[in-house]
């Protein structure tokens, strides 16, 4: 299974066109909030099953600010991350995460990538594809694979 994350697209789409055109289709799409009224071109666009939430700038947005699911044996948290004051880390979402069982933890909100893997828990954010703010501003996005035992694989792409 292959899954895209993104998140902070901010309502601008050519980043995903690019992504698209990258790496073709996939089996499901993570978006960690931001998408700023960019819901109806993700629904034309990935035709997979989607996971959004809620973003600080998704003012009407009828998602959820965090979602949790399971992903073969992976119990999984999605959130934007600005109700856990990710800019200053990601140490009380990751305390959070591990107090309801997940094994893995996504957020956004940084713009920045970021990756963090222990025998606990894996803490990622994919960056930003629109409005990157890491040294370098490229566009950032994350694969997901998941082979057949349910192991988990992720590789951070740049734009």
């Amino acid at each position: 299974m292959r899954t895209l994350i993104i998140s902070d697209t901010h309502g601008r789409h050519e980043g995903v066109d690019e992504i698209l055109e990258r790496e073709g289709e996939f089996d499901m799409l993570i978006h960690l909030g931001d998408v700023e009224g960019g819901e109806i071109y993700l629904d034309v666009m990935f035709e997979c099953p989607k996971y959004i939430v809620r973003g600080n700038n998704d003012f009407f947005a009828p998602h959820p600010y965090e979602e949790e699911f399971d992903l073969g044996p992976h119990h999984i948290m999605i959130t934007h991350g600005h109700h856990y004051h990710v800019s200053t880390g990601p140490e009380i979402l990751k305390e959070e995460a591990l107090s309801i069982g997940a094994d893995v933890v996504m957020f956004g909100h940084t713009h920045r990538p970021y990756f963090e893997q222990d025998e606990d828990i894996t803490v990622l954010n994919p960056g930003s594809v629109s409005y990157p703010r890491q040294e370098g501003r490229r566009g950032s996005y994350m694969i997901m694979e998941m082979d057949e035992e349910g192991d988990l694989k992720f590789e951070q792409k740049f734009l």
